[in-house]
């Protein structure tokens, strides 16, 4: 079984390396994994928007309504939201073309693990179906991950393909 070691990425770098993207809108759904150290101090953050929603197909909509109205935003959820919606994505983000942001808290991921490793089968396929649907997708798990942010989340935009960040671990 493979391990990760090392500083796990930190909230507050997260959050300036999302504002780097030229993001100041969150839409999201509070999950476990992301709530303490990055969605409460966004909803903090006078330099940030959070739109809060209650389901993650519908924070698709939305990201892609600001997107087409020329305001970058970003949708932060868990996996299970993933997962319910995938037509969405499928549609919104994929067919139309939508360079759709997000960044996804892995709840249940093991933190001595990979998520191809991990027991629970929800984390476990989250990356294969990614891979499946030609959806662009990294890890944050190591404090220095979080540099990857602004050009992969610029990239998504001016490309009009998603980009998925998934959180391993509870930032600190």
């Amino acid at each position: 079984m493979s391990t990760v070691t090392g500083q796990t990425v930190r909230g507050a770098d997260i959050i300036a390396a999302i504002k780097r993207s030229g993001i100041s809108t969150i839409v999201a759904l509070p999950d476990i994994v992301t709530s303490d150290h990055l969605l409460w101090p966004i909803s903090r953050d006078p330099q940030l928007r959070l739109i809060r929603i209650c389901k993650e197909d519908e924070g698709v909509s939305i990201c892609s309504g600001l997107g087409y109205a020329g305001v970058p935003a970003m949708l932060l959820m868990q996996q299970t939201g993933l997962l319910d919606s995938i037509n969405c994505i499928r549609g919104v983000a994929m067919e139309y073309e939508f360079g759709l942001c997000a960044i996804v808290g892995l709840q249940g991921m093991e933190p001595d693990r990979l998520p191809p490793q991990s027991d629970k089968y929800g984390v476990r396929i989250v990356e294969p179906v990614l891979d499946a649907m030609g959806i662009s997708h990294a890890r944050l798990t190591l404090r220095g991950d979080e540099e990857r942010i602004p050009d992969a989340f610029r990239n998504a935009r001016s490309s009009k393909r998603p980009f998925i960040f998934l959180v391993t671990r509870s930032p600190e």
